[in-house]
């Protein structure tokens, strides 16, 4: 069948068509992204102009805080401003430029993190031979298999979403463009397209949360005979790591591992992943990593105290 798109543009629905609603949420996402801001270029800051950089577990935290600022700003910018308009207009080239960059720097996100999972199973697990493995050219080898495999993913996806034809209605429930939502306005059987995206997005989130899930098993078996000092120490790494994944994994498997369809409950689930997480992993790496406090305090109370004595002299 000979694909027809009368479609130009998209309606976003957005989160909700009440005005007080709109204006709540307006305030509530402004904070958020600015708190976002703030926090990632806090972390990356930090990172970059300390000693940190040189360790690999900080190399990664470091790409994770700048592709949570690329991710959120592919979907928080525009859902503000829509929340204060009347009509939220979006046109199929913008709709499916953004379908591309949010599911590549999502794809990069996933990534990352799983190559923060084996950077601390080759650490508690192998430490004799950790620097060794875990060298500066393997850390951008993993940065940059990383990217790679998030293209593929995205240019999967978009392929899939581009295929489709769209006669009408052209009205996106959501606040963002994103894969089942657009599967739903399609004017042709998307059955298989579905089952392609299920496959895509969902098995490859399944697949990384499990390989997530058993390399902390191991690490766990492994310190299991660690004496209590080096044991806490272990764990208390391993748990910032492991709550930023089941933040950011808990609500991604909701959404992509079941068959290609849309409930009401998906928006608020994607505010798990688009904006709520990539607001609280700075918190959650920095309160509970004596690391990152130390540095910051380096980074931000030193310098000012040794220009203030530079100015006096």
């Amino acid at each position: 069948m000979e694909n027809i798109n009368n479609v130009t543009e998209f309606v976003l629905l957005g989160l909700s068509q009440n005005k007080k609603i709109k204006n709540l949420c307006f305030l509530l996402f402004l904070f958020c992204y600015i708190a976002i801001w703030m926090g990632n270029l806090l972390i990356m800051i930090s990172i970059t102009c300390s000693q940190l950089i040189d360790q690999p577990m900080y190399f990664f935290l470091d790409k994770l805080a700048l592709s949570d600022l690329c991710y959120t700003s592919t979907v928080t910018p525009k859902l503000v401003t829509d929340l204060l308009a009347e009509s939220n207009m979006v046109s199929y080239t913008s709709c499916m430029a953004q379908l591309f960059v949010m599911h590549f720097f999502g794809g990069i996100e996933v990534f990352i993190l799983t190559g923060m999972a084996y950077d601390r199973y080759v650490a508690i697990c192998k430490p004799l031979h950790y620097t060794i493995i875990m060298n500066r050219q393997k850390c951008y080898a993993i940065v940059l298999a990383s990217c790679t495999g998030a293209f593929l993913h995205s240019f999967v996806q978009c392929l899939l979403t581009i295929s489709l034809p769209f006669c009408g209605p052209n009205e996106i429930d959501h606040y963002f463009c994103d894969v089942y939502p657009l599967l739903k306005l399609a004017c042709t059987d998307t059955y298989r397209v579905g089952i392609l995206v299920v496959a895509n997005s969902g098995m490859m989130g399944l697949v990384t949360f499990v390989v997530l899930v058993l390399s902390y098993l191991l690490i766990l078996y492994t310190i299991r005979a660690y004496p209590a000092e080096s044991r806490t120490k272990a764990l208390s790494t391993c748990s910032s790591h492991v709550t930023v994944v089941v933040l950011f994994f808990v609500p991604v498997l909701f959404i992509y591992i079941r068959p290609a369809t849309t409930f009401p409950e998906d928006k608020v689930f994607a505010l798990f992943y688009t904006i709520i997480a990539p607001m609280f992993n700075p918190l959650i790496y920095t309160f509970r990593n004596m690391e990152m406090k130390n540095a910051m305090r380096k980074m931000w109370c030193q310098k000012p105290c040794l220009i203030g004595r530079q100015i006096i002299t």
